[in-house]
């Protein structure tokens, strides 16, 4: 029996990506394995951690590097490691910083995003206090240098499609005029597939998620200096006790990252691309629908299917469409788009977590809600701003 069918689960197709709330990713088995090995045994973590930190130091080209309970927490306890150093005294006084003489980290207005949680609270745990840099749509570098004082503990760079993508500046210029402040820099790379670059463009510190692209179980990924990685792994001593990772989480994470570097990328990529292809070819030939293959916001070398939505020829929104995929009738799979976009009249699919078969399974689902929509007696065009508050209501009503 699927353990989803036994907990009472619905069995979602996620054709969203690396998304927490769906699981994060398929955890490969030779990870499984190694996970499966060592939840029956005693380890000691710090020696666990060392090995860590040698995996981590050769995949990213850091110095070092450790585990933790996942991003997010690496996001406060890396931000806690640059007020703090290794000293014990300050690890046990945060988040507490009166009298640090630094406190603040500098971040660009459009990287204070929300992925789950908004992460000017990430840095707020630890302590600290976002100073943000320039506008939404646009800043320079002479905002980012004006707003570092010597208040200034860290700057904090944000890699992701949530952050505004254009007008803002480039990790490289970003990097140099921290660096040229004494200020160091950290970078939020949670979902991103090069291990290597941020290191080598000179980030002090870089946080990865072990549980997305790298299939690992959930976890967070330290990579970088290490005076500062040291530190980081020594708030464990302090906040970051509750954010522990276990003995299954660094094995997880070790195991992860050694298959990565034997992962077969491009075969990946050309079984992705063929799911791509299908989708687009099929779909365009439905009223009110245009189907294109879009290139990873952040320079992954992965690409989604764009699918606009022209409500008054389709007869349906495009975020009445991703409701209906994921809420079927009775008998057909819930298919989990990824829809944070909807309301420009667009989603995407995206086919790095299918399973074989569901790339068709995902297509005559969407094929099924266009035909439906055309056999409605009246458009299925809801206002947007009442899906939102009826998701909100939704959530809100756990655990019933």
């Amino acid at each position: 029996m699927d353990i989803r069918s036994r907990f009472g689960l619905r069995p979602v197709i996620n054709a969203s990506g690396t998304m927490t709330g769906l699981g994060a990713s398929i955890v490969s088995a030779p990870v499984i394995d190694a996970v499966a090995q060592v939840l029956p045994q005693f380890v000691e973590i710090d020696d666990l951690q060392r090995r860590a930190s040698a995996v981590i130091a050769e995949a990213c080209g850091s110095e070092a590097g450790y585990v933790t309970a996942s991003c997010s927490a690496a996001i406060t306890l890396a931000i806690a490691a640059t007020m703090t150093g290794d000293h014990p005294g300050l690890i046990e006084r945060l988040p507490d910083t009166r009298g640090m003489p630094r406190s603040e980290v500098v971040i660009q207005t459009g990287h204070l995003v929300n992925y789950g949680a908004p992460i000017d609270q990430a840095i707020r745990l630890s302590g600290a206090r976002a100073i943000p840099v320039g506008a939404a749509t646009e800043a320079h570098g002479y905002q980012l240098d004006a707003a570092i004082t010597e208040h200034t503990a860290a700057a904090l760079y944000v890699v992701s499609h949530h952050a505004v993508q254009f007008g803002l500046l480039t990790l490289e210029e970003f990097i140099a005029v921290a660096h040229a402040r004494g200020v160091p820099v950290i970078v939020d790379a949670a979902s991103e597939y090069d291990l290597e670059r941020f290191i080598g463009a000179g980030a002090d510190l870089v946080l990865y998620s072990a549980h997305k692209f790298l299939g690992g179980l959930t976890a967070g990924i330290v990579a970088g200096t290490k005076t500062l990685v040291r530190a980081a792994y020594f708030q464990n001593g302090g906040i970051g006790r509750g954010m522990k990772v276990g003995k299954e989480g660094i094995v997880g994470a070790i195991a992860a990252l050694e298959q990565w570097r034997r992962r077969d990328h491009a075969a990946i990529r050309a079984r992705e691309r063929g799911h791509l292809t299908l989708w687009r070819e099929t779909l365009n030939r439905h009223a009110g629908v245009r189907a294109e293959i879009d290139a990873d916001p952040t320079g992954n070398p992965l690409d989604r299917l764009k699918l606009h939505i022209d409500a008054t020829q389709a007869r349906i929104s495009a975020w009445d469409l991703a409701d209906a995929l994921a809420h079927p009738p009775a008998g057909e799979a819930p298919v989990i788009v990824r829809d944070h976009e909807a309301e420009l009249h667009f989603f995407f699919l995206d086919p790095c977590n299918l399973h074989p078969g569901e790339e068709q399974i995902v297509l005559a689902r969407i094929v099924a809600e266009l035909e439906r929509a055309q056999r409605s007696d009246q458009p299925i065009v809801t206002p947007f701003h009442q899906r939102d508050a009826r998701r909100l209501a939704s959530r809100r009503n756990w655990p019933d």
